[in-house]
């Protein structure tokens, strides 16, 4: 048996300090992916989107320690977040505009085959209501800016005006994907003042 891998440790992408916008190259990985739309407080398909990923992530890591002798942390959730007007989520926090991708983020040897036999399993049971919608897909951002806030994820706006605003620009580069956050803490667990959220951006130079 291999040693319990903790891979938010061993990933440039998954590090970053607090207030300091940093570029970091963020290769193709694999995750499980959910959608929807709506504000994450009170919409139901975003507590029934986590609903279905969580035991697909922990059936699959239980797969991976008794089949391959690998067992590994299960990956912090993840969430891809856009707007028609990006200032509803930037700016005014408008959250029932808000479209959003949930993903766990999965170790390199963990293949669609193992995805779909957990998925099977889960649907003989009694299947999450949006187990349907849940994904296996490889997903690359390639260079990003990234910075870690500590706070409530209401207060990120201030951080989001920096980035895009002033640091993407300053240095010549120009946005081009989705808004990317990464949480590092248990909102259950962990106060809202000393939550730890990476807030990534991809980029592209604006140069030529």
């Amino acid at each position: 048996m291999n040693a319990k891998v903790d891979l938010k440790k061993a990933l440039p992408s998954y590090q970053a300090k607090y207030e300091v916008f940093g570029l970091v190259e963020v290769p193709e990985l694999k995750y499980l992916m959910i959608d929807g739309h709506g504000d994450p407080n009170t919409s139901a398909e975003y507590a029934h989107a986590l609903q279905a990923l969580y035991p697909v992530a922990y059936k699959l890591k239980f797969m991976s320690k008794r089949e391959l002798g690998r067992d590994y942390v299960v990956m912090p959730l993840e969430g891809l977040w856009w707007a028609q007007d990006m200032s509803a989520f930037t700016a005014h926090r408008d959250k029932s505009q808000w479209d959003w991708t949930m993903m766990i983020m999965l170790p390199e040897w963990i293949d669609r085959t193992m995805f779909e036999t957990i998925h099977e399993q889960l649907e003989k049971k009694e299947p999450p209501a949006a187990l349907g919608k849940v994904r296996f897909e490889a997903f690359g951002e390639g260079l990003c800016v990234q910075t870690l806030h500590i706070g409530a994820y209401d207060d990120e706006a201030q951080t989001l005006h920096r980035m895009h605003h002033q640091f993407i620009p300053e240095q010549g580069f120009e946005m081009t994907g989705k808004h990317h956050e990464i949480y590092l803490s248990d909102p259950r667990r962990v106060a809202p003042a000393k939550l730890r959220t990476i807030l990534r951006q991809p980029v592209r130079s604006s140069v030529g």
